[in-house]
């Protein structure tokens, strides 16, 4: 709770119940103020015209209220009061972190309980709350018992978010096709990589449904990026700090485009906590740097490569018909073994943020 504030010559000093401080600026209180006057909160967004703002904004009078439960600031150029909450306040020190300990970083051995879901569970009110947790926590889900067309594809995307547009269209289906630009429609294996790495917003979610499968081989592979990179960064740091720094372009040329994008393999945020894995061998594209630090990069993607290709590592599975493989682009590798026969699958991308968007609506993060 709020245990005691003071008023400065620019900046409001709070301090917490767990001892916990922080001065914020008047002009940063002032512009969050969510009163009717200052906030629109059917749509969720300001009214303040935040460039008018005196610079010599002052706090009137400030209090605590409800045992330390809200702060009420009575501005210089406000006739009313503005309430603060504590859970606002605790929220926005500079101290605060957000917990990213709710992954569970995994090898190749996941309880199967966890992964897999029926398709009637995975749309009820409790079990789609059962299978985003569990999305979001292992990075991949296996949904059995659905229709063996792109119907089930799209109605689970729309129960997520909405089904994103690409190169390929929106809900796609596809069999080995020699004729297209992507390695994806060979026969031949997929070593474990993550998608459009030539997008400037590479897709969040993407989903694949086995429709038919009269083969052999063609097991399905799942590698957890994050737990890889999270080794890299105690076991070989020189080499997690080559793979967070270095921008590396993802080309896709073919099918009338040329498409090129740059990011780290590794991407932190500002907490330097990895965000995003982007790793795509085939689609990586041509560039230099100064010879002592190229032969280092090459030497960290190849740690990096090796793990992601050891069994160590990876999850594999053969989708049988009505099976929906569904995984986070941002942090699952997915690859493929070789097979022989016909095999048609179908599919789709989701975005990100509406990953993320129904992940917090649910509570889950």
């Amino acid at each position: 709770m709020i245990e005691n504030i003071k008023i400065l010559n620019k900046e409001l000093k709070v301090q917490f119940s767990d001892k916990v401080e922080d001065n914020y600026p008047f002009i940063w209180l002032r512009d969050n103020a969510k009163d009717e006057q200052n906030w629109d909160s059917r749509s969720n967004q300001r009214k303040t015209f935040t460039a008018s703002l005196s610079s010599n904004l002052k706090i009137k009078e400030a209090s605590i209220l409800d045992n330390g439960k809200f702060l009420n600031i009575l501005w210089s150029d406000l006739s009313s009061e503005v309430t603060y909450s504590y859970d606002f306040l605790k929220k926005n020190t500079l101290t605060h972190k957000i917990d990213s300990s709710k992954f569970r970083l995994w090898k190749n051995n996941i309880n199967k309980e966890k992964i897999f879901i029926n398709y009637e569970d995975a749309i009820s009110n409790n079990g789609f709350k059962i299978f985003l947790k569990n999305l979001y926590d292992y990075g991949f889900c296996v949904i059995n018992n659905c229709k063996t067309d792109i119907s089930a594809v799209e109605s689970i995307a729309k129960k997520i978010g909405y089904v994103r547009q690409s190169i390929f269209g929106g809900l796609w289906s596809f069999e080995s096709n020699e004729n297209m630009a992507d390695s994806a429609y060979t026969q031949e294996e997929l070593r474990p990589h993550t998608d459009a790495t030539y997008s400037n917003d590479a897709p969040g979610l993407q989903l694949l449904l086995c429709c038919q499968y009269k083969a052999r081989g063609g097991e399905s592979i799942m590698v957890d990026g994050f737990k890889i990179a999270d080794f890299m960064r105690k076991e070989h740091n020189d080499l997690f700090k080559i793979l967070s720094t270095i921008e590396v372009p993802g080309n896709y040329i073919g099918d009338g485009v040329c498409l090129e994008s740059k990011r780290p393999i590794f991407k932190l945020n500002l907490n330097k906590e990895i965000v995003q894995i982007s790793f795509n061998n085939y689609d990586r594209g041509t560039f230099r740097l100064k010879n002592d630090l190229m032969i280092k990069f090459y030497e960290a993607i190849k740690k990096f490569d090796m793990m992601a290709n050891s069994e160590k590592f990876q999850w594999r599975y053969i989708l049988k018909p009505g099976e929906l493989l569904i995984f986070n682009n941002w942090r699952i590798l997915h690859g493929r073994k070789a097979f022989k026969g016909s095999r048609k699958m179908s599919g789709c991308y989701i975005n990100k943020e509406d990953f993320d968007s129904v992940c917090k609506i649910n509570n889950i993060i």
